[in-house]
């Protein structure tokens, strides 16, 4: 199945604060949280007060979204900012040299011209919101 991504990060560049995955057929999305103990002025005023989760260890993080991803032999995960991609793959590392258990995972990089999270957003900055806009941006053009 496909799932449209969004991640929320301190700053360019900066770890990751929130990831979700808002799936292609409507279903239950994933939505997690990392502390972010040291925000930039712009996420502290604009992404933390939309958070809407409580945040979780690093490791309990890639351990839910690995176990969300669990039951789809070839997830398909699509983003329009390589960033996103880069945090959902950095997520997936458990510690050195180990990785969360999945088989399987595509990650793909789309041109969404005309898209603006900021704009079609319910909560603009909020991970999970901006994943379900852009896939109903994606989605009402075929893609």
């Amino acid at each position: 199945m496909r799932y449209y991504l969004d991640a929320e990060f301190n700053g360019f560049g900066g770890p990751l604060i929130a990831l979700a995955l808002a799936p292609e057929d409507g279903s239950a999305p994933f939505y997690a949280a990392l502390p972010c103990p040291d925000p930039t002025p712009w996420v502290a005023a604009h992404v933390l007060p939309v958070l809407g989760t409580e945040p979780i260890a690093r490791a309990a993080f890639g351990q839910a979204m690995t176990a969300y991803l669990a039951g789809d032999p070839d997830p398909v995960l699509i983003a329009d900012w390589p960033e996103d991609i880069a945090h959902a793959a950095m997520a997936l590392i458990a510690r050195p040299g180990y990785r969360h258990p999945i088989a399987r995972i595509t990650f793909e990089l789309c041109d969404a011209p005309g898209f603006d999270a900021a704009v079609t957003s319910a909560v603009p900055h909020n991970a999970l919101e901006d994943a379900i806009a852009l896939r109903e941006f994606m989605l009402t053009r075929g893609c």
